[in-house]
């Protein structure tokens, strides 16, 4: 299994720049998603890796050697793209064998490998069908089949799951973790979808506007963004942000803005110090209010409800805090009524402040 390298990694379309110097790099047996907005270049990161794209500048290196000048096909690699792909007037065995086919490998070793890819992906029923006769799940499951056949080192998937209803991409997210696990590849996955991220990545890759805004585990990221872009695109639903600014009053830290002054805990006043009079952005998610109607003035944030979202076991509330927006995140079973004034306490353990001006966390 190669280890991939992206040094300085730069894509130009004529005179605009869309990838502003990657660098990256991807260990053996390691799931990476890259994840982001439409436009931020993870798709195009996907296709230059895969040789579908031009490299205007840098490199990319498989096991220490350079790369960026061959053929797709000399990349020891296999892609599963977002429609498919599927050779219609193929059956599904035809079509998981096509590259073995095409190598002239032995029919007794073909044969075997179908059969294994496809129990591996659950389609040994569906081998004398053909792609029209199938579900775009079970067509979903061909592809990835193929690619799996082909026994390559680094398996890529440009958002696999986005033509798919919301309940089959999770039952195809848990597939796709369990597959993983079973076939020990380096995999590098393209999405625009935190929960897919969150759910299926050993290490996440933020991207925006051409560049890597933050890389680490899931759990780094969601406890430690880096910056106010990696917070909020991270987590469902989003993190709330604040204006505000950093005072020192009594002996204590706290952040103060329009219809809030919330102290800061103990340690984070020690960091906020060096800070105090600065105008920041405070990050607070929604999961980390609690209704507290005993809580104390400068624990806590007064939040007039607005909108209240039944979705089962949990309820999203929109709510103003002055002038601004917060969503809590709730158990459904609280009593709430639209138009009250109520008061959530704040886990100011896990509260984040980002520089107003270059939106870095403090």
């Amino acid at each position: 299994m190669p280890e991939i390298r992206l040094q300085s990694m730069v894509k130009r379309y004529g005179s605009v720049k869309v990838l502003h110097g990657i660098d990256l790099e991807m260990a053996d047996n390691e799931f990476t998603v890259l994840v982001g907005p439409s436009g931020c270049g993870k798709s195009t990161t996907l296709r230059m890796i895969a040789g579908l794209e031009d490299v205007s500048d840098g490199e990319i290196f498989m096991d220490g050697k350079p790369v960026k000048h061959l053929e797709p096909k000399d990349r020891d690699l296999a892609m599963v793209f977002q429609d498919y792909a599927l050779y219609p007037h193929m059956n599904v065995a035809q079509n998981i064998s096509f590259a073995l086919r095409l190598q002239k490998r032995p029919t007794t070793e073909i044969n075997a490998k179908v059969r294994e890819v496809a129990d591996m992906v659950g389609l040994t029923d569906f081998l004398d069908r053909k792609p029209g006769a199938l579900s775009g799940g079970q067509r979903q499951r061909v592809a990835m089949a193929r690619a799996l056949a082909k026994d390559s080192g680094i398996f890529l998937f440009d958002e696999p799951l986005s033509n798919l209803d919301a309940k089959l991409r999770g039952q195809m997210r848990a597939e796709l973790a369990l597959m993983s696990q079973r076939v020990e590849k380096n995999m590098i996955y393209v999405t625009h979808d935190q929960i897919e991220a969150m759910t299926l990545a050993d290490r996440i890759v933020v991207m925006h506007g051409g560049y890597i805004q933050q890389q680490g585990t899931p759990e780094e990221l969601f406890k430690r963004p880096a910056n106010k872009f990696v917070a909020g695109f991270l987590g469902m639903p989003p993190m709330n942000f604040l204006e505000g600014a950093i005072e020192e009053k009594g002996g204590g830290m706290f952040v103060t803005g329009d219809g809030f002054s919330l102290r800061l805990a103990d340690e984070r006043a020690a960091t906020a110090r060096v800070h105090s009079g600065r105008d920041i952005i405070l990050g607070i998610r929604p999961s980390d209010l609690s209704f507290a109607p005993d809580a104390s003035a400068d624990a806590a944030l007064t939040l007039n409800v607005m909108v209240s979202e039944y979705i089962g076991a949990q309820s999203v509330l929109m709510c103003t805090c002055g002038q601004q927006s917060v969503t809590v995140e709730m158990n459904s079973e609280t009593p709430m009524a639209l138009g009250e004034t109520l008061q959530f306490e704040v886990n100011a353990p896990r509260i984040h402040l980002f520089d107003k001006e270059s939106e870095r966390a403090l």
